[in-house]
């Protein structure tokens, strides 16, 4: 079955994406505390696809020895499943554009791997400072790539962005199948 993975920086509001997504509150769990997912976690959805939660990258308070592991597992895991579709990049769109995220979307794309970025946390700004955050991102990714990746902005507060990623999602699952 086709696998969709969603990565971000501890704290980004993955877990809350995934279950705004998935209409369950408790699927993934979150917690404010960041690194709190520490493994690799498959979820079956309709028995058509898999939903993937991967750990955080950047800050949690966990050992070096630890969060070099991290990155091994998702290194690993992003480049030895044949059924990775896509990629999800969270990037908690309040922020300025952070070094670590734009090297991993760089890694990324020198890599081949397909992701889309999505931009979450949506709802804790006006529609004038989502503009200007995304412009932002935009500026600094047309300075190493020839066009703006594939992107969504998302609320898990809203579920502002959830139809367009499942349908996303549900095309990308056609492909899958041919």
């Amino acid at each position: 079955m086709p696998e969709y993975a969603f990565i971000g920086r501890s704290n980004v509001g993955k877990s809350s994406l995934i279950n705004m997504l998935t209409q369950r509150t408790k699927l993934a769990k979150t917690s404010s505390t960041p690194g709190k997912t520490q493994l690799i976690n498959h979820f079956i959805i309709n028995d058509n696809w898999y939903l993937v939660d991967l750990p955080g990258y950047g800050y949690a308070r966990t050992s070096k020895a630890l969060k070099a592991g991290f990155s091994k597992i998702i290194a690993d895991y992003i480049g030895n499943h044949e059924n990775l579709m896509n990629l999800f990049v969270l990037v908690d769109i309040r922020l300025e554009p952070q070094k670590i995220d734009l090297e991993f979307m760089n890694w990324l794309g020198e890599n081949g791997v397909p992701f889309v970025i999505i931009f979450t946390k949506t709802d804790k700004l006006s529609t004038n400072q989502v503009h200007s955050k995304y412009s932002a991102y935009k500026k600094i990714l047309l300075e190493s790539w020839e066009e703006m990746p594939s992107h969504f902005l998302s609320s898990a507060e809203t579920a502002v962005g959830r139809e367009e990623i499942l349908t996303f999602i549900e095309k990308t699952n056609k492909v899958f199948r041919k």
